[in-house]
């Protein structure tokens, strides 16, 4: 793969910032890849973030369900494929896998997914341009989110993924966390450069619920899930680690990914055969696959790269991608079940295609990763895809 050198990088990234400056930000270890994305993404980028300037913070206790035990700061929401049993109306939900029961409360989550969306487009567009203004609005939402004492969010999922007439809260109601991975991703960014007001404050909201993920009962029964699940929560892990610090807890997410992620996750094939089992084969292979590359984009340091980790019968990212890319190519030789919901609006622009193809000097990940969509409109496939800004993964 071509890199670039600094005066390159300053060319290709259109003269919006000087090299003295993009120096501050990224070191003397700015690779060809940033250009790439950059150059990619930088319409996209820029759109977005004006549009999101206009835009003012709105969290979780903006809006409250009757349904939730908890209390305005904490985050509640129901379990997707949940409904009412027809044969007992008033009773206890039962599980339709698969199929999202629009009914059930989603505010919270909502919220969330607009701040995810929100703080990555004007950090993304902060590092396109150095201007102040973008910085300091994604400072805005951040403040409110995990700051300010009468909008934030208390650090814990006591409450997510609840089931009526069956459970408060959930385990696996952890997943819905994993759209402040790219947030805390923007604000270690943010914070480094010292562009983040309050990022002492940011980050000990993302240490609080860190040590909630590792010592509640429903962060360990979380942690310990075998499907996308447990690979969400390591993510998860890994990014608030590397965020708040926690070089031990990042050192962890290495080694979990090496003796539980891979080698029961993925088969010496490189299929997903636990996300082959559902309903939606195709949807959650492609999340699982893109959450399993970012761990190790994630967690990668010059000496410990997971991207070349493999188990002695072959199993590891490199015979995932093999296994994965031709059906995100060409969906139609897909030799599983289809999804039983959002089968035609996959797939989007899978970051796994861009983080694997500069992993493996692979051009034809990268054409494919360009020419996909980056921006989906559907909520479901929103929900599945919680990195849309790769310019923060890079560099």
């Amino acid at each position: 793969m071509r890199r670039f050198s600094r005066r390159q990088f300053c060319w290709y990234a259109a003269g919006l910032a000087s090299c003295s400056t993009a120096g501050t930000v990224f070191g003397e270890s700015m690779r060809g890849e940033y250009p790439l994305v950059a150059a990619t993404d930088h319409e996209r980028i820029l759109r977005a973030a004006d549009h999101y300037l206009g835009e003012p913070p709105a969290t979780i206790t903006a809006m409250h369900s009757d349904r939730s035990p908890g209390g305005v700061h904490d985050f509640y929401s129901e379990g997707d494929y949940w409904w009412p049993d027809p044969k007992n109306p008033q009773g206890p939900y039962v599980r339709r896998d698969g199929f999202s029961n629009p009914a059930n409360f989603n505010a919270h989550r909502e919220a969330m997914i607009r701040l995810s969306q929100i703080v990555p487009a004007l950090t993304a567009a902060w590092l396109l341009t150095h201007q102040k203004k973008y910085a300091d609005h994604a400072g805005k939402h951040l403040d409110a989110w995990f700051v300010t004492a009468a909008t934030r969010m208390n650090p814990n999922l006591e409450y997510a993924q609840a089931i009526f007439g069956v459970s408060k809260g959930r385990g696996i109601g952890i997943i819905d966390t994993l759209h402040l991975v790219e947030v805390a991703r923007a604000a270690t960014l943010l914070a480094n450069a010292s562009a983040l007001n309050n990022s002492r404050e940011v980050r000990r909201w993302f240490a609080d619920y860190l040590e909630w993920m590792r010592t509640s009962k429903n962060g360990q029964e979380e942690r310990d899930a075998e499907n996308n699940h447990g690979t969400c929560w390591v993510l998860q892990a890994a990014e608030f680690a590397r965020f708040t610090g926690s070089d031990e807890v990042v050192q962890w997410c290495r080694e979990r990914f090496r003796t539980v992620l891979v080698p029961k996750q993925i088969a010496p094939d490189g299929s997903l055969p636990l996300e082959l089992a559902r309903t939606k084969p195709y949807s959650y292979s492609l999340f699982d696959m893109d959450v399993l590359c970012a761990i190790a984009q994630s967690t990668a340091t010059r000496g410990d790269s997971l991207w070349s980790f493999s188990t002695p019968d072959g199993r590891g990212l490199r015979k995932m991608m093999e296994f994965m890319t031709p059906f995100i190519a060409d969906k139609e030789r897909w030799p599983y079940a289809h999804d039983v919901e959002h089968w035609e609006d996959l797939p989007v622009r899978n970051p796994a295609l861009l983080f694997a193809g500069i992993a493996y000097d692979q051009a034809g990940y990268l054409e494919l990763w360009k020419r996909l969509n980056p921006d989906p409109a559907v909520p479901e496939v929103i929900r599945n895809f919680p990195i849309r800004q790769p310019l923060l993964w890079i560099s």
